[in-house]
């Protein structure tokens, strides 16, 4: 594959030599792009080569050489539960959803559920915009076959691998629970909670992390089926509750992330520590906490973006996929 930052006229001209793509940039710049065998999503915020930065103008685009057929398809919310089914027999899937639609939320709680999901790499994230445009113009996906926009489904684009590669899908997060800290839990399930039991008692959640001195730049963090899966808070009011950039799920643990110390230190660490990716998304929170911007990540660029998938809905996290050959006696 390969990853770099394009004008919109570069990027219309590998679309029209038939390149396999999966493009992000900010909706003026996705539509002005022509039909074609790729997928997009809007995100302004940018790991590149040079440096974290914001950009309205430009694209940044993925290339996967590697493909050997792919189709763009476009699942309307109700019809996520079957997102598997146009996969190919090696391959992978990229997926992208606007930030705060349905399919947003029925991805994020019901997402694990869906029939074949972990069979294959599943790997995308949720789109974005300005952030002091949020609430106030909508993310979008982009399918490029088609010429479409849409404010809410998911686009995936389903891609063929040769039989001497296969994909492989991980994470670096920095956070793990305190497991000496308060047992969090939330009677019903959501993107916001006004309410919370802690270690069994109900409580205000906004008062409670008000009064706590919680610095919720470390998100909840939950045991999901061994795998430790972050929720990372989007704002606090006293009023209104407190809302997350992923749900909590009712009856699950929560317990409040170990602080990473200097945040911005820690993950250029981490980043720096793993080789180049073919494919990667970063979390917008860790563009902001991690003061990436004019920053590098090793060999990770990508958009920053809203939310990140690997497999299921992710905050928090740098997901990463990389093609990797396939042993010729496996392939036999």
């Amino acid at each position: 594959m390969k990853n770099a930052m394009m004008s919109v006229a570069e990027a219309a001209a590998r679309i029209d030599d038939g390149a396999v793509l999966v493009i992000a940039g900010s909706e003026a710049a996705l539509a002005q792009l022509p039909r074609g065998n790729w997928i997009g999503g809007t995100s302004v915020y940018f790991v590149t080569d040079t440096g974290g930065r914001m950009d309205t103008e430009n694209v940044f685009v993925t290339e996967i050489e590697a493909a050997t057929d792919a189709r763009p398809v476009f699942y309307p919310a109700k019809d996520l539960p079957s997102l598997t089914m146009g996969r190919y027999d090696n391959g992978l899937s990229v997926i992208l959803i606007p930030a705060f639609s349905a399919a947003h939320e029925a991805f994020a709680i019901h997402g694990a559920e869906y029939p074949g999901l972990f069979d294959q790499p599943l790997m995308g994230w949720i789109t974005g915009v300005p952030l002091d445009e949020t609430g106030r113009t909508t993310p979008k996906v982009f399918d490029g076959a088609r010429g479409e926009m849409h404010a809410d489904g998911a686009m995936l684009l389903h891609v063929a691998l040769p039989e001497t590669k296969m994909a492989d899908l991980d994470i670096i997060n920095l956070f793990e629970p305190d497991t000496g800290a308060d047992e969090i839990t939330f009677a019903h399930s959501g993107f916001a909670a006004r309410r919370a039991l802690i270690n069994g008692k109900e409580r205000d959640f906004a008062a409670y992390l008000a009064e706590t001195a919680i610095d919720t730049r470390c998100p909840l963090v939950a045991d999901y089926a061994g795998a430790m899966v972050n929720v990372s808070v989007q704002s606090v009011d006293a009023k209104d509750g407190v809302t997350f950039y992923a749900p909590v799920i009712e009856g699950q643990v929560y317990h409040i992330a170990k602080a990473p110390g200097d945040y911005a230190s820690d993950f250029a660490v981490r980043a720096q520590g793993h080789g180049a990716q073919e494919l990667s998304c970063n979390c917008i929170l860790n563009y902001l906490y991690g003061e990436l911007d004019t920053k590098t990540t090793g060999g990770f660029t990508g958009p920053a973006t809203f939310g990140e998938i690997a497999y299921v809905l992710l905050n928090q996290t740098l997901v990463r996929l990389d093609l990797r050959a396939v042993e010729a006696s496996a392939v036999a």
